[in-house]
């Protein structure tokens, strides 16, 4: 199976905007943009995104035309080891809610559509079980 690529924007909540599965060739930066392009027809009052040291002045010029300002967050080289990085903990939070879906631990999907398709509907079960109070049974629960 071919390897891929994940892009996801979400809000400050770590609610999902916008997602992109692409094959793993495809640049970081050329996600970035489809990214941006996707979310802001979607949220057309989108003004600020912050993205991570993988995305580079493309990025942030295409946000620029867009009228969003795009902030590149890296992690201050003084700290040895691991270390929380400005905005990227929201996103990475939303990653590990989506890992709680097994069809999303590994990559079963053939056709990217249907991967990208599948976090929209983790997502959706995500959000529903917050509404509704229902927890998640865990290997801990047994």
């Amino acid at each position: 199976m071919v390897g891929r690529k994940r892009g996801i924007i979400t809000d400050t909540l770590g609610l999902l905007l916008a997602v992109i599965v692409t094959a793993a060739s495809v640049s970081d930066n050329a996600i970035g943009v489809d990214l941006l392009n996707e979310a802001t027809t979607r949220h057309p009052t989108l003004a600020k995104t912050w993205v991570d040291a993988g995305f580079k002045n493309t990025v942030v010029e295409h946000g620029a035309r867009l009228g969003i300002d795009v902030e590149v967050v890296t992690k201050n080289p003084a700290i040895k080891g691991f270390s929380v990085v400005k905005r990227r903990w929201v996103v990475e939070r939303t990653l590990g809610w989506l890992m709680h879906h097994r069809r999303l631990v590994r990559d079963y999907e053939t056709r990217p559509d249907n991967s990208a398709s599948m976090i929209t509907i983790a997502m959706i079960d995500n959000l529903a079980k917050r509404l509704t109070d229902e927890t998640t049974p865990t290997w801990r629960d047994t």
